[in-house]
């Protein structure tokens, strides 16, 4: 046996808390093991195995096994390597195995490669870097009932989010991208997650039996393979089998196909491993994180498919004359506005009879920025493009375009290929448009997980994955990179990297229901905050607006002001994007109610940008069938623990000061950030909450034993720059306890921005002081100056041999 441990924390952590991973190889049967260093069994053994012509290739079933090790450093750091080689089938592809187990981290990766060493060409539906059928299957040290498992979805909605035991009985338990496994006795969890999106969906299956009370593990595995699993259960599920086309994608003779990568782990610390997965893909994928969560208003809880252009444009009036001075600048109209899905620069001139681009013109005067809402890929019956280029859409084997539903049971839907130069350009022309002629500055993306289908595209051997970037690169291209794109319904990791800002969970509404039930995927989702992108939890609705002919989520009933706190504070503790989904005259009209979203302190919470932990992710008390207990530490001596009561009883907790990270000590002040009421705390070790039916509370920790300071912030500029040229300007928290809210730049020639990246052109030379003030929590504030020399001039002649024509970008 070949057996390596690495990762052990330094040597002043306990054995007890060490996250040490070993890893074992059997050159025997190329078989490998994941478990703890010193743990008498293994999580997991487990074997590689590829779906190639219809027909299963195990690694077990071929006859040679080479095994080679070696030293690797790649973008995680230094790792011990194993390359396994499975061979000696006659006219059977090869299996190669690579296997990392890294020296400074408790993880591993693995890659499979299947190599064509035949005469002809193959098609491989999927690769199983990860297949688990013998021995003890993901044995976490604690009795199987206890086993919490967490499977993200296909979309952020495709299935709802939801955290089970093995006690529930499913069957089996698939997650798309990653899974965890955490047991509740022993406190070890298992994580798989995909480190690339290349070309597959990666798509894990847990696999339960036994009894109701006795559930066992009977296999594992992960996929690197195609959509269709997931999509005949979505937009594909009322379409015909001659849609539902499985990927197979060509190998040529003496090539090869890559799985993709998996990071696994096993650790007492579920957060630390979801929160280190995070930070590996925002450096693996240059994930845009940068920018200020936007705050704003959309249309769809408000109005649905009914705003017109005088309901939009009194919204936009109250907003800006209301809102805008606390940071809510966005302006979003949402599904409606459009003539038809897949024509989305052609307004639907019933309701806005002037047209979109003199509407969004006026709501930018407000100082206001608009968002629209669009479902890039998918193509309506009654859109342009399907009654003038048929041929621009994903075809199945028999030439036809592929059927993807229907909008509310009317309009049919197809699927746009972005692989096809026509296709391509009108991506270009609608998305320039939109930001052009319309000055769209934040468009919405939806629908990408119905339209991310496998079929026949112009482009040979597109996997629906790719044909996704494929759009998503053509239209960020078309934008710019000053436009904000946010994913909505879409597998989470394909777009990151294009995308600034991306949805988390399922949509809201004027319901209690609907809260609660998008409250798991944005516990679950909370590290993708600032790794993948800037969370979008949906909008937050606040007011008693019902929305009778929407009875989904428009209630039937207003929202009680508890429910309508429980709303607000499910948005503030994702951390991203703030999003009133009310009528905003409405809401005006009741002061309680307004004041939930002119709450400075929810309102910093956002601004500072971080994601609140659900400390009871994985060990919710069965009562509560969800996580509730949210906490955030804003800086060095102030946190926010929001607390959320999802059941039909008063509910009575205890909150230990150890479970936040801090001291007993009766030196905590505590306020109600509602009510703004302080907190008795009798108990120097905890605070009791009591909590209606349907609630929120969300109390802010200050530590009064600790002075207050302004945040100390670093500042990136150039020493100097060309009078006329653009230049760039960063500042950020030196440290993550120093909290910044606000940046205020003050370049010293009358002109003053906001934001932590500002773009700014001086019009004459000089000597200039430049200051940035960072506004802390509770107004604290610091300045940073320095000095910036502008030297030479702007040109005043006239020079035809300089002058280019404008192109719009992509």
């Amino acid at each position: 046996m070949s057996s390596f441990n690495y990762g052990y924390l330094a040597a002043e952590e306990t054995i007890s808390t060490s996250r040490g991973l070993r890893v074992t190889v059997n050159p025997a049967t190329g078989d490998y093991a994941i478990g703890q260093p010193g743990a008498a069994s293994d999580v997991l053994t487990a074997t590689v195995a590829a779906k190639v012509d219809g027909r299963w290739l195990h690694a077990r079933d071929y006859p040679k096994h080479l095994v080679t090790e070696s030293v690797a450093n790649d973008d995680l750091g230094m790792a011990h390597e194993w390359t396994v080689r499975h061979s000696g089938l006659d006219s059977v592809p090869e299996l190669l195995c690579i296997l990392h187990s890294y020296m400074d981290r408790p993880l591993g990766e693995i890659q499979v490669q299947v190599f064509n060493g035949s005469r002809k060409t193959i098609h491989v539906e999927a690769i199983r870097p990860m297949e688990a059928t013998q021995g003890r299957i993901m044995d976490l040290g604690g009795a199987v009932p206890s086993d919490r498992v967490l499977s993200d979805s296909f979309s952020e909605d495709r299935p709802a989010m939801k955290i089970h035991d093995l006690t529930d009985a499913e069957g089996m338990y698939r997650g798309v991208g990653s899974q965890l496994l955490y047991n509740r006795q022993s406190h070890l969890s298992f994580f798989v997650g995909a480190l690339t999106s290349n070309r597959f969906l990666t798509v894990s299956r847990l696999h339960v039996g036994g009894s109701l009370n006795a559930p066992q593990i009977q296999a594992f595995e992960v996929d690197s393979t195609g959509t269709t699993e997931l999509t005949k259960e979505n937009s594909l599920k009322q379409s015909p089998p001659e849609d539902q086309i499985e990927l197979g994608t060509s190998v040529a003779p003496g090539a090869s196909l890559d799985s993709e990568k998996l990071l696994f782990g096993v650790s007492r610390d579920y957060h630390a491993q979801l929160e280190t997965y995070g930070s590996l893909i925002r450096v693996l994928h240059h994930a845009g994180t940068s920018s200020s969560p936007p705050m704003g208003w959309w249309s769809w809880t408000a109005y649905y498919f009914g705003l017109n252009q005088g309901t939009a444009l009194t919204n936009a009036h109250w907003l800006a004359q209301h809102l805008k001075s606390l940071g809510y600048q966005f302006f979003h109209i949402d599904e409606g506005y459009q003539y038809a899905r897949g024509e989305y620069a052609t307004p639907d001139s019933t309701l806005f009879p002037n047209g979109m681009a003199e509407l969004e013109r006026k709501i930018r005067s407000e100082g206001l920025i608009p968002g629209i809402w669009t479902a890039p890929f998918q193509v309506s019956d009654r859109s342009w493009v399907y009654e003038n280029h048929r041929d621009w859409l994903v075809h199945n084997a028999l030439g036809d375009p592929i059927r993807i539903g229907q909008v509310g049971g009317k309009d049919r839907l197809f699927v746009l290929d972005t692989t096809n130069p026509g296709a391509q350009e009108y991506l270009r022309k609608t998305y320039s448009m939109l930001v052009n002629e319309w000055n769209i500055g934040y468009i919405k993306l939806d629908f990408m997980e119905d339209t991310a289908v496998e079929g026949f595209y112009y482009r040979p051997n597109t996997t629906a994955l790719e044909a996704q970037r494929i759009g998503l690169q053509i239209i960020r291209q078309a934008v710019g990179e000053q436009v904000i794109l946010d994913k909505d319904g879409s597998p989470m990791l394909n777009p990151v990297g294009i995308v600034d800002t991306g949805r988390i969970s399922l949509d809201t509404g004027h319901t209690f229901e609907a809260t609660r039930d998008a409250a798991p995927g944005i516990a679950a989702r909370y590290y993708m905050n600032r790794n993948f992108f800037v969370s979008d939890p949906d909008a937050f609705c606040v007011s008693s607006q019902i929305v009778t002919d929407q009875p989904w989520h428009g209630g039937k009933v207003p929202l009680t002001l508890d429910e309508a706190k429980a709303s607000i504070a499910l948005s503030a503790v994702s951390g991203g994007m703030y999003e009133i989904g009310d009528d905003l005259p409405a809401l005006g009209a009741d002061p309680e109610r307004l004041a939930l979203i002119q709450n400075q302190d929810l309102i910093e919470m956002v601004k500072l940008g971080r994601a609140s932990k659900p400390l009871d992710l994985m060990s919710y008390s069965p009562e509560d069938n969800q996580p509730s207990v949210f906490w955030v530490e804003e800086d060095h001596r102030q946190g926010m623990l929001t607390i959320f009561n999802w059941t039909d009883q008063r509910h009575s907790r205890s909150i230990e000061f150890s479970s936040l990270g801090l001291p007993a000590s009766n030196q905590h002040k505590i306020s109600d950030v509602f009510d703004g009421k302080a907190v008795a705390t009798p108990n120097p070790n905890s605070v009791v909450v009591d909590l209606p039916p349907h609630s929120a509370r969300v109390f802010k920790l200050v530590n009064m034993g600790i002075s207050a300071r302004p945040p100390v912030i670093k500042v990136e500029h150039l020493p100097s720059v060309k009078t006329g040229a653009t230049a760039t300007f960063r500042a950020q928290p030196a440290t993550s306890n120093d909290a910044v809210v606000t940046y205020r730049w003050s370049f010293g020639d009358g002109v003053t921005l906001e934001g932590p990246e500002v773009s700014h052109a001086y019009t004459k030379p000089g000597t200039y002081q430049v200051v940035v003030t960072a506004v802390g929590l509770g107004g604290l504030s610091t300045e940073e100056s320095f000095r910036l020399t502008v030297s030479g001039s702007v040109s005043t002649r006239f020079v035809p041999a300089e002058k280019r024509r404008y192109q719009p970008p992509g």
